[in-house]
């Protein structure tokens, strides 16, 4: 099978909400692009919880200039991602999914090649735009390795009548939490600090601080889960190990970028594991490769979001235009 070989003016590497605004803004701006995601079109929001409510109102969500209209103020997972859907079809955004990006190199022309599991393509510019979600925050403990821990929450359902262990103090733990116990399981909360995170939406605080209250939800504060066995678990707390029955562990433990994706790209990561990149035109130390979206925040994942990086596209592709 032969190999392929296309050139764009522009190569965006994920079709996440804000990959899917710099390709708008490209088609605007009448530059040749490509967009290639690893998995489904908006593949975060795709493995996001069913049931998930957004933090932000529909319109602080919207691209492309399209109206995101929702009954409720605040838009839910199923929404998002059938929005996102309509705008891809609206713009007919050239998008190829299911192709991972291998490698991105500049040559000495000037341009990069890029290889991917499908083809090769060589592009002007190049804009990273991969979001955080795909690596999970480890533990690092014994069993954490088993089929029964999860980093990646989807449907309560699941857990139904099971010993549930939940980790984490932010709206994701505090959500499977909640969730699951409405589904019958019976949840132990573990959160390493001596309280909620302090991003936990306004509106599902209460409710899970009544749940522990109650007794509904058992909560180990200033806690952690040290070790997991196929039918328990130990969390060390300020009395000391506590060893309870366990049939699932979820844990929220957060996310980070694919730092080594971007170190292999040539992307410049002090200590602090913040890409650098120019922050009024987003290009990194290479020139002509970009970052967007909330991939600029490195470990400060909740820095950045859809809402106040979208104006990354026109940014990006105004110093593109204006090179």
């Amino acid at each position: 099978m032969s190999v392929l070989q296309n050139h764009y003016d522009i190569l965006i590497i994920g079709a996440g909400p804000i990959g899917m605004a710099c390709a708008i803004e490209a088609q605007k701006a009448n530059l040749s692009y490509v967009i290639i995601e690893k998995g489904a079109l908006v593949n975060s929001l795709f493995n996001y919880p069913v049931f998930m409510t957004f933090f932000s109102t529909s319109q602080k969500l919207e691209i492309g200039g399209v109206p995101f209209v929702t009954i409720s103020p605040k838009p839910n997972r199923n929404e998002a991602v059938e929005y996102y859907r309509r705008v891809a079809e609206k713009f007919s955004l050239n998008i190829n999914l299911f192709e991972m990006v291998n490698q991105v190199t500049k040559n000495t022309a000037g341009t990069f090649e890029i290889n991917t599991s499908k083809a090769n393509y060589t592009a002007n510019n190049v804009i990273v735009s991969t979001g955080f979600y795909d690596v999970p925050l480890l533990m690092n403990i014994p069993g954490e390795d088993l089929p029964k821990v999860t980093h990646y929450y989807k449907d309560p359902h699941l857990y139904a009548f099971q010993n549930v262990v939940v980790v984490g103090a932010n709206n994701s733990g505090v959500d499977a939490a909640l969730e699951t116990y409405r589904k019958g399981a019976n949840v132990t909360l573990v959160v390493r600090s001596g309280e909620l995170g302090p991003h936990v939406k306004y509106w599902v605080r209460p409710d899970i601080q009544n749940r522990i209250k109650e007794g509904e939800v058992k909560a180990f504060f200033n806690s952690e889960l040290v070790e997991i066995r196929a039918d328990e678990v130990d969390i060390k707390t300020p009395e000391g190990i506590q060893t309870i029955p366990n049939d699932f562990v979820i844990a929220m433990t957060g996310y980070q970028p694919d730092f080594s994706m971007l170190r292999k790209f040539g992307i410049d990561l002090p200590e602090n594991l913040c890409p650098v990149y120019n922050e009024e035109t987003m290009e990194t130390n290479v020139k002509g490769l970009y970052l967007a979206g909330v991939v600029c925040g490195g470990l400060d994942t909740h820095k950045l979001f859809i809402e106040n990086s979208r104006i990354h596209a026109e940014m990006i592709v105004n110093n593109i235009i204006d090179a």
